[in-house]
């Protein structure tokens, strides 16, 4: 197969027929690092996870899988044109949502309520994009404006609609199994018949927020079930690293590793109600 793209987490290879292989790696990002060591297991959760995901919501927003690979780590899918936008849904705030708050008021332009907190529900779901940065840069958030700009006011609000409506799926699946979906980030692009579609990861560890219900809190940083246990690590006195150094990350240790493959086979578990087999 001729190998088309390496990103942090997945290879991408063409078949002779034009359809598209998409491997998911072990590999663990954070701050736009790639870390070592690998998370082992990784690739897999989050494919069987998004496979899971995609038959949830086939009925919101058609998807790019045309079947499994070989392996457990691996799908075969149409091809996309991808929209140059990240689109992502917040229904808490916390991460980058927070700190721009804080800032301005805002998220992304939309105006939020005063007094939030880490953790705390918004009164309506929102969509909050960002510019897809190349790799090994940082997205960026925008505007709903400069999202109409970069693809027309049609678009735009396709985009809005569906981000929402993936998450508010997500959200009232997750909440049935004592979870709380607090945001998501969805890629969509165009099919060859011209059909917005749901492309690469859907509702993962890796693109999505997910907490215990039963430990939620607003006013803290809130348990989570994706990397930011390794985010946390990186940020604490144990890593010794400085984000702002310019420097790389350091290795994570084993028992880094070991938790956080933990926490990636629990949300599977808990998600999907299946044992994850590999």
């Amino acid at each position: 197969m001729k190998h088309l793209h390496s990103g942090k987490v997945r290879d991408l290879y063409e078949t002779d027929e034009g359809l598209l292989l998409m491997v998911a790696s072990d590999r663990i990002s954070a701050f736009d690092y790639v870390l070592e060591p690998d998370i082992p297991d990784k690739g897999a959760i989050l494919t069987q996870m998004s496979l899971w995901w995609f038959d949830q919501l086939k009925d919101v927003v058609p998807n790019h899988i045309l079947s499994g690979g070989d392996d457990a780590r691996s799908v075969v899918c149409k091809p996309l044109r991808m929209v140059q936008v990240e689109c992502v849904a917040r229904g808490y705030l916390t991460g980058g949502g927070l700190s721009e708050y804080r800032a301005t008021g805002t998220v992304s332009g939309v105006p939020l309520p005063a007094g939030l907190e880490d953790g705390s529900r918004l009164p309506e779901p929102i969509f909050t994009p960002s510019s897809k940065a190349p790799q090994g840069e940082h997205d960026e958030p925008i505007s709903f404006e400069q999202v109409v700009a970069e693809v027309g006011a049609e678009t735009a609000e396709e985009l809005r609609r569906i981000t929402i409506d993936v998450y508010t799926r997500g959200a009232e699946i997750a909440r049935e199994r004592g979870i709380i979906l607090a945001d998501t980030k969805i890629e969509l692009g165009w099919d060859a018949d011209g059909v917005l579609t749901l492309g690469d990861e859907v509702l993962t560890p890796d693109s999505s927020r997910f907490w215990p219900a039963d430990e939620w809190k607003p006013g803290r940083a809130q348990p989570s079930f994706d990397k930011q246990y390794v985010r946390d690590w990186l940020l604490s006195p144990e890593s010794g690293w400085d984000k702002s150094s310019g420097n790389p990350p350091p290795r994570l240790p084993d028992h880094v590793v070991e938790r956080t493959r933990q926490r990636y086979l629990e949300a599977y578990e808990r998600v999907t109600g299946a044992s994850f087999s590999g």
